[in-house]
């Protein structure tokens, strides 16, 4: 549009139209109805107001939102303080400092705020297909696991991650004094299921596969990021020594270095 009106000092109709035209079919206002919403976590929103500033910020549970209010609260304590009862010093309990300072909601002037617990949303799009034997749909399913927290420390619920349908809690057990993980496969998504109506599972502590469904073992996974460096260093070294050693044999005879 702007070589346009340079070329004739003017934006001509026609052309304008032709330009425009080919830009908006390029867009679309249609909703896609295969997109569904997705709660992937939750974040407390915390906004601090005074005559000088309006902040907002998350934080991933109430306590720190709390914490980090009483920090501001007892930074500015002295504009309070020995007025109405509230005393001296702050106290050391988070709560009762922001109550102190800012007082009832109906009281407040120059300075507020407000805290309050939000979903965090996307829309996901199904996947047109998925196999375990496919890696692309593998990582596709992978980067649209959802992790749901427990909500506080009164809720019944646990923490857990979400993958295809299948549940894994991971959470500490007061009852058994262990750190507990289990898996549930009562909502799988179904491209997953065998024709024998199981899902094939494998369960790793550390480096050791302490229970396994699969008939055979796969092939052990290429590593990547700081273990494929840890991986490539040690192959290094073994050559370079290598190299140096050339042939060594135990005189019992017992191995022989290359």
């Amino acid at each position: 549009m702007d070589g346009l009106h340079e070329c004739t000092g003017e934006w001509p109709s026609s052309d304008t139209v032709d330009i425009l035209s080919g830009w908006f079919s390029r867009f679309s206002f249609a909703v896609r109805e295969d997109a569904t919403p997705q709660v992937t976590g939750r974040a407390w929103v915390l906004r601090r107001q005074d005559r000088h500033s309006d902040e907002v910020s998350l934080f991933c549970d109430e306590a720190s939102a709390l914490a980090s209010l009483a920090r501001h609260a007892r930074s500015c304590w002295d504009n309070v303080a020995g007025t109405d009862g509230i005393p001296y010093l702050p106290p050391d309990d988070d709560q009762a400092a922001v109550d102190l300072y800012y007082g009832p909601k109906e009281d407040r002037s120059d300075e507020d705020y407000t805290l309050y617990a939000g979903g965090i949303s996307r829309y996901a799009r199904p996947a047109s297909r998925l196999s375990l034997s496919d890696a692309q749909t593998c990582a596709q399913a992978n980067s649209a696991a959802v992790f749901h927290p427990q909500e506080n420390p009164d809720d019944e619920g646990l923490p857990c991650i979400e993958i295809a349908g299948i549940l894994v809690f991971a959470y500490l057990d007061a009852d058994r004094e262990a750190v507990r993980v289990s898996v549930h496969l009562d909502t799988p998504d179904q491209r997953l299921v065998q024709a024998d109506g199981t899902v094939p599972i494998q369960v790793e502590v550390e480096d050791d596969t302490v229970f396994s469904t699969l008939t055979t073992p796969p092939a052990p996974a290429e590593a990547t990021g700081w273990k494929a460096l840890v991986r490539r260093l040690t192959r290094r070294t073994v050559v370079h020594d290598a190299g140096k050693l050339q042939q060594w044999v135990d005189p019992h005879d017992r191995y022989t270095i290359i």
